[in-house]
C-alpha cells in the first residue's frame, strides 16, 4: 500500500528505485547465463565480479572472499556447516540464546546430529556474558556464532573483541551480520572474523540474495554441491539479476552510511521520548547507547503485542513483534524471555525498525496514534484495566 508508514525495515527493505533500474536490463534483454562460452551469456560474467567487488567493498573485504547465496539463511547454514565439516574430529559450537533462528534452529539440527552445543547467555540489557563464552572455548570447539547485532533489540555484539579471543584460541568465528551491514561501519580487515553473512533484502535489495563472506585461507567445506559457480564453493545458475541489484544496493549503502545513521538515530530517538512520555508503564528493551540507529523495541504492559500490531494495520502502520521468520509462532519472543523481560511486558513488545526512506511526518502521525491505541486495548484487558484504575 502506497500510504503505508512502514516501520519493519529489519524484517525487509523496500527495493532502492537505483537498484530496480540496474536489475531491469538483466530481467529484460540481458537473459544469459554467465557460464555460457558464448558473448551474449558470458559479458554477464563480468557484470557478476563486478558486482561483487561492490558487496566487498561494503565490509572492505576482497572480491574472491564473497561467495553469492539465496538469503541470510543459507548464509549461515553454510557457515555453520563449512565449519565442522572442515574439522570433523571436533564436536563442540557456541552460539548465543538471542540468535536468529536460522543460526539458532541449525544449532539445534547439530544438537540432534551428535554435536554438542553451547547457548551463551544475555543480561537484562541484551549483552553478552563474555566470561561465559571465554569458559566455553575448549579444544573440542569448532566454530563460534555470534550476531553483530540482534534483530530484534538492535543490540550490537563486541564483535571485535570476541574475534581476537578466538582467534588467540584458533577458533573458527562466524558472525550474522545481517542487521548491521549497511547501518554501521564493518570492516573485516579490523574484524577477526573468518565467516561474515549479509542479506540483500536488508539493505534495500530483493530478497532471494545474500553472501557470504569466507576470510582467505579459511578452510571451506561447500554446503551446495553441483556445478562450478563460484569457483565451486557454491553450486547453481547465478541469480544475475538479483545479484547486480546487491551490487547496487551495496554501493548505495556504502555512500550514505556517514549520513543516514545520524538521520536514522534522530528519528528513533523521536519516536522513543514521545511515547515514553505519552504512554504510561512503557520500557526499551536493550541498551540505548550500543545498538544500532534504526531500531527500537519498546514494551506496552499489560496489553497483547499482536493487539497492538492489528491496531495499527488499521492505521496502515506497518511494525512487528519481533523477527519475521518466527512471526507465526504464538511464543513470546526468544530475546526478550533471553533477557529476564518481565511476563506483564513480553508479551506486549513491539519493535520499530526504519530506514532511509523514512519521514518526520510518519513518525509524528505514529506518536500521534499510539497512546490511544493503547488505553483502548488496556482498558478490554482486566489487568490494564486494574492497572489504569489505580493511576493518579
Amino acid at each position: 500500500m502506497s500510504n503505508s508508514i512502514y516501520l519493519d525495515n529489519n524484517a525487509t527493505t523496500r527495493v532502492a528505485p537505483e537498484v530496480i533500474e540496474a536489475m531491469l536490463p538483466y530481467l529484460r534483454d540481458l537473459y544469459g547465463n554467465p557460464s555460457s562460452m558464448h558473448t551474449f551469456g558470458g559479458q554477464l560474467h563480468r557484470k557478476v565480479e563486478d558486482a561483487r567487488a561492490q558487496v566487498a567493498s561494503l565490509i572492505n573485504a576482497n572480491p574472491e572472499e564473497i561467495i553469492f547465496t539465496s538469503c541470510g539463511t543459507e548464509g549461515d547454514n553454510t557457515a555453520l556447516m563449512s565449519s565442522v565439516e572442515s574439522q570433523p574430529r571436533k564436536k563442540h559450537v557456541i552460539t548465543t540464546r538471542v540468535e536468529h533462528p536460522a543460526v539458532l534452529n541449525f544449532c539445534h539440527h547439530l544438537g540432534r546430529k551428535g554435536f554438542r552445543v553451547t547457548y551463551i547467555p544475555v543480561d537484562s540489557q541484551g549483552h553478552l556474558d563474555l566470561d561465559a563464552l571465554t569458559k566455553a572455548v575448549d579444544d573440542d570447539t569448532a566454530a563460534v556464532s555470534v550476531m553483530y547485532a540482534n534483530n530484534e533489540t538492535g543490540v550490537v555484539f563486541p564483535v571485535e573483541g570476541i574475534g581476537e579471543m578466538l582467534r588467540q584460541r584458533g577458533v573458527v568465528f562466524h558472525t550474522d551480520a545481517v542487521q548491521a551491514a549497511g547501518k554501521i561501519p564493518l570492516d573485516v580487515t579490523k574484524l577477526p572474523v573468518d565467516l561474515l553473512t549479509l542479506s540483500g533484502h536488508k539493505i534495500h535489495a530483493p530478497k532471494g540474495v545474500g553472501a557470504l563472506y569466507v576470510r582467505k585461507g579459511t578452510r571451506f567445506s561447500p554446503y551446495i554441491i553441483g556445478g562450478h559457480q563460484e569457483k565451486g564453493r557454491r553450486a547453481g545458475t547465478e541469480n544475475v539479476a538479483s545479484i547486480i541489484g546487491l551490487g547496487k544496493a551495496a554501493e548505495l549503502a556504502a555512500k550514505q552510511l556517514r549520513n543516514e545513521a545520524p538521520f536514522l538515530i534522530s528519528l528513533r530517538d523521536r519516536l522513543e521520548n514521545a511515547l515514553l512520555k505519552t504512554c504510561p508503564d512503557v520500557r526499551i528493551n536493550g541498551d540505548r547507547t550500543t545498538r544500532l540507529p534504526n531500531t527500537t523495541n519498546l514494551s506496552f504492559e499489560y496489553v497483547e503485542g499482536e493487539a497492538i500490531l492489528l491496531r495499527l494495520n488499521e492505521f496502515n502502520v506497518c511494525a512487528s513483534s519481533g523477527s519475521a521468520c518466527t512471526s507465526g509462532s504464538l511464543e513470546p519472543s526468544h530475546v526478550l524471555r533471553a533477557m529476564g523481560v518481565p511476563f506483564t511486558a513480553v508479551h506486549g513488545s513491539i519493535r520499530f525498525s526504519l530506514s532511509r526512506y523514512n519521514t518526520e511526518e510518519e513518525i509524528d502521525r505514529v506518536i500521534e496514534i499510539m497512546p490511544p491505541v493503547i488505553r483502548e486495548l488496556r482498558s478490554l484487558s482486566p489487568f490494564g484495566r486494574d492497572k489504569m484504575s489505580r493511576l493518579p
